[in-house]
């Protein structure tokens, strides 16, 4: 660190450091440039460097530190406010603020200080001739923070009445600090009306929005307004993840974390800033975070994860129930401190309403990462008599009923029977109910229990249920791969079924159980086959034997149904089901189109049976094959009834899955907003499902981009962080990586946030680099240029633009080297030989747009590479201007007189597109106008000036509105021809008042 000896490099410095993060390192380094400003003996530079120390320190976790540095200023101007600049005497009144609001963050300042101190405020701000604004703002702040609400009402109507000045707040803090009342007052409406214009950017300062934002979370929640809490909690988040000084924002964010079912991310966020346990610089910012730390530990607690290892405080592993206790009694112990100073209980009351709080939602879905913590199981519910003993024919009848019935919840009805009939003595129709049903539940590995379920209906007297009990053992061998064996066991029962239902010996239901178990089968043996049918004559015949064997096994069991169900929802379901078996067999033969129409037959047919849940499969499958034959309006009808048919019904899996394909055929016609919304559900149902590192993270990935394009960045940007983890090549394909990090470098360019954006622009680069087809890594090493040249990386933009260059060269991109040369030029001007090798390289770009255009294949083509050589010539006079502006050794005049030469040409060529490039055109001469001006030329200035409003005559002026000229449409066009002639009117008016 090089010794700072002279005023000019202390400011420099200083400069330097405050652009430094926020924190102790910045604060230290602040202490270091006092002690050099004192050495160079200069009143002002000490002055400087306390100002310096105020700000770094009042932008920290040491907020404490910073009265100190103020006394000493305060002491220097009451010797010396000779010593004192304009700026600094503004300042040193400015911070009067700061001191003031510090003062009531420590509870070791007495209240009668603060009190005292108010009134010196007012006094040197009246002396000063300052608004009495920011000394009500002041008083408001002490009254609130004391819980004195008649007085804090009045300093907010006084502080409201007085004049704005340059001593009040920036209107962003000072609509914070409103609407901050007007929620504390119960207000919240007012209060979001008040953020509004701070919410929608119209003004922002060094912490605004950032505290608007997550100030707004909780009334926003209280409104049930939860789209916009979502928004802003990912807006605002990432803007204080990075400050140090906002712990209490932070906790805003982890309040709202606990408030919306999200305690898995509150507890990311914690682990974020384990600093924040344990900074004493400001007591009141750790008493709001150790407050909402409890109110989520609490949460944890009551959900049973009482145990749960969770971030605290350094130096010993913490669960949440200990964490809790520790920070609730530091908590009130803080506000024990400041209830103390103040003299009411103000403080410690609203501590206690804040640890308190209970969810405003069960659970908020925010689209980013995070798996929601597993409660602890709950204790089985019992259903006794008063004796204790489980009623077990009353949950027999329920577990009958809902079978009967093909109701949702009957596998687990069944299974209470199953506990309940423990050690009880069971006729053997009910132990075979028992058997067939855990067996249902076993899949594969239930064939040995529906045998036995088998003999015991056989032995209750029941040969019809017995067979379809064999029936159901032969369909779960065939789910495990032994089809042959299947079709072998499950022969024998259809013969003897068929024969007991001729002889009236058992019922149609039964009949239909085992003829369906045989079609099943037989469909599982068709998908088999269903290879063959691409293959030769012989296996195409086979293939084709077999399905038509399947279609007859079908065909028999809607024989047998049909028009018999009446009430019996099981028969009706097994007709529904035999027309999807259809459409299965129509698919796999190649005919899709009717395989379409008996997917939707089969799903009205469960719908009409009162058995919803039931057709989501089908209508699932319906969508698929809509959006393969190109039928997007019937692929969305099914898949919105699939999601409105399964209901509760639907498991998270198919729920994400069914989001997911409604999110991309939305977001394919362009509906991003709703498109984002499913998106949202698909992300929050893959993590419900243990599912967020494969769908989920697909899901994230598709929500960024919808949020991109409706210019969400900040959302979008937490999405697409929060995608990048768990997207793999292996999983998701390396084009979904890289989109990921193309769209995530958009959001990060557009946040200004450059550096990261070219290393997301590079990462992205360096995938694609290795992809048979290059045009999408030329792409991503110009965006890279973009993004190094933003951030101050010259030399790194240039070698990204060069490699971009090469890339378009190979490619044929003959517009794409263009623009890179063009880049490259405008880079070369920073560096120290730059204005050679700028000329250079904007020459070559001419050269390449004239090569282009003599060699166009059509009119078309040409076209464009003449616009494109017009705009090459306008950067290439801009650029001779700029250089000619920053050469004080050179001869200005000459460069001018080439700048000038490269416009007028730009001019000429645009004029040669007529109309459509009107604009382009008129933007030259201008631009030559102001050139000529330069030159000391106003008669061609003047007549410049003159042309271009010619060239838009019958418009109106700059104000009106006229009628457009023809080829333009009325929005943007009108804005340009409007801003046109302004500008030319104006260049007229510099051009006639020039003292020539």
């Amino acid at each position: 660190m090089s010794e700072i000896t002279d005023f000019d490099a202390l400011r420099r410095a200083m400069a330097e450091n405050s652009e430094q993060p926020e924190g102790p390192a910045r604060n230290a380094r602040a202490e270091e440039l006092l002690t050099a400003a004192e050495k160079l003996n200069i009143p002002l530079a000490v002055i400087e460097a306390l100002g310096h120390q105020l700000k770094v320190y009042n932008y920290s976790s040491e907020k404490g530190k910073m009265f100190v540095p103020f006394a000493r200023l305060l002491r220097m101007w009451d010797e010396r406010p000779e010593d004192f600049d304009e700026y600094e005497t503004h300042s040193l009144h400015w911070v009067f603020k700061w001191v003031s609001s510090g003062m009531l963050d420590q509870p070791h300042i007495p209240l009668a200080s603060i009190e005292k101190w108010l009134g010196e405020m007012e006094h040197r701000y009246r002396l000063a001739g300052h608004s009495e604004r920011a000394v009500r703002s002041a008083e408001h702040s002490v009254a609130a923070h004391v819980g004195d609400l008649a007085r804090a009402e009045r300093a907010y109507a006084a502080w409201l009445a007085a004049d704005r000045d340059a001593m009040a707040d920036c209107h962003a803090c000072e609509l914070h600090g409103q609407g901050w009342w007007q929620a504390e007052r119960g207000r919240d409406a007012e209060a979001l009306e008040l953020w509004r214009p701070v919410l929608e950017g119209e003004y922002a300062c060094a912490h605004e929005p950032h505290t608007a934002l997550a100030s707004s979370l909780v009334p926003l929640l209280r409104l049930g307004r939860l789209d916009e809490a979502r928004a802003n909690h990912l807006r605002g988040f990432r803007l204080v993840r990075a400050m140090e000084s906002m712990r209490g924002a932070y906790a805003e964010h982890v309040e709202f974390c606990a408030l919306t079912g999200n305690e898995a991310r509150g507890l990311e966020l914690l682990g974020e800033r384990p600093a924040y346990f344990t900074d004493d610089g400001q007591p009141q910012s750790k008493l709001e975070f150790m407050s909402v730390v409890a109110l989520l530990m609490d949460r944890l607690t009551g959900l049973g994860l009482g145990d749960r290892r969770v971030p605290g405080p350094a130096g010993r592993e913490w669960t949440a129930g200990e964490l809790a206790t520790h920070a609730r009694a530091e908590a009130l112990a803080l506000a024990a401190r400041f209830d103390e100073r103040n003299g009411t209980t103000y403080v410690s009351e609203r501590a206690r309403a804040r640890m308190e709080q209970r969810p405003l939602v069960e659970r908020l879905p925010l689209g980013v990462r995070s798996v929601r913590p597993v409660p602890a199981p709950a204790p089985p519910v019992v259903t006794a008599a008063a004796t204790g003993q489980p009623d077990l024919p009353a949950l027999l009848a329920e577990a009958r009923r809902l079978s009967d019935n093909l109701r949702p919840g009957a596998v687990e009805a069944w299974a209470a029977v199953a506990e309940a009939a423990k050690g009880v003595e069971l006729d053997p129709r009910d132990r075979a109910e028992i058997a067939d049903h855990e067996a249902m539940g076993l899949g594969p590995e239930g064939a040995a229990l529906f045998e036995r379920a088998a003999q015991l209906y056989a032995a209750a007297g029941d040969p019809g249920e017995a067979l379809a009990a064999r029936a159901r053992a032969a369909y779960v061998r065939a789910l495990a791969g032994d089809v042959d064996s299947a079709i072998a066991a499950v022969s024998g029962p259809c013969d003897e079924i068929l024969a007991l239902y001729a002889a009236g010996d058992t019922g149609i239901r039964q009949t239909a159980s085992v003829l369906m178990a045989r079609a099943r089968i037989l469909l599982r043996r068709a998908h088999e086959a269903g290879e063959g049918l691409a293959e030769g004559d012989a296996e195409r015949e086979g293939s084709e034997a077999v399905l038509g064997e399947a279609e007859a096994a079908v065909r028999e069991v809607i024989a047998l149904v049909d028009g018999r169900h009446g009430e019996d929802v099981r028969l009706a379901a097994r007709g529904a089901e035999a027309q999807a078996m259809l459409a299965e067999l129509a698919g796999l033969g190649g005919d899709l189109e009717t395989a379409a129409g008996l997917f939707a037959r089969g799903a009205a047919a469960f719908v009409a049976a009162g058995l919803p849940w039931f057709a989501v499969e089908y209508e699932a499958r319906l969508a698929s094959l809509a959006h393969h034959l190109g039928d997007m309006a019937e692929a969305e009808r099914a898949l919105r009834a699939a999601l409105e048919h399964g209901g509760a019904h639907l498991e998270a899996p198919g729920r994400a899955q069914l989001h997911l394909q409604l999110a991309e055929l939305v977001g394919g016609r362009g509906e991003a907003v709703e498109a984002a919304r499913h998106a949202l559900e698909a992300a929050h149902w893959a993590d419900e499902a243990g599912e967020g590192a494969t769908l989920g993270a697909w899901a994230r990935q598709q929500l960024g981009g919808f949020l991109l394009r409706q210019g969400r960045w900040a959302e979008a940007a937490e999405v697409l962080e929060s995608a990048l983890p768990d997207l793999t090549a292996e999983t998701h394909g390396d084009g979904a990586i890289v989109q990921t990090q193309w769209w995530l470098g958009d959001c990060l360019s557009e946040l200004g946030e450059h550096r990261a954006a070219a290393e997301r622009r590079l990462q992205a680069a360096e995938i694609a680099r290795h992809w048979p087809e290059q045009h999408d890594h030329a792409t991503l090493a110009h965006l890279a240029g973009e993004s190094l040249g933003q951030a101050g990386l010259a030399d790194e933009a240039d070698r990204a633009y060069a490699r971009a260059g090469d890339l378009w060269r190979e490619l044929g991109n003959v517009h794409g080297l263009i623009r890179s040369l063009r880049a490259r030029a405008w880079l070369a001007l920073r560096t120290q030989d730059g204005p050679a090798a700028a000329r250079l390289l904007m020459a070559d770009a001419v050269r390449q747009c004239e090569a282009a255009r003599d060699e166009a294949a059509d009119e078309e083509s040409r076209q464009r590479f003449v616009a494109e050589l017009g705009h090459t010539h306008r950067q290439f006079g801009d650029l001779l201007a700029r250089a000619a502006e920053g050469d004080a050794e050179g001869s200005p005049p000459a460069v001018f007189e080439e700048a000038l030469s490269r416009l007028l040409r730009s001019a000429e060529v645009f004029a040669s597109l007529g109309d459509d490039a009107l604009h382009s055109r008129t933007g030259a001469e201008l631009t030559a106008g102001w050139l000529e001006i330069e030159l000391g030329r106003l008669t061609d200035a003047r007549a410049r000036a003159r042309a271009v409003l010619a060239a838009y005559d019958g418009y109106g002026g700059a104000d009106s509105v006229g009628t457009v000229p023809e080829g333009m449409n009325d929005d943007d066009d009108g804005e340009a021809v409007r801003a046109r002639r302004a500008e030319a009117e104006h260049l007229l008016r510099v051009a006639t008042e020039d003292p020539d």
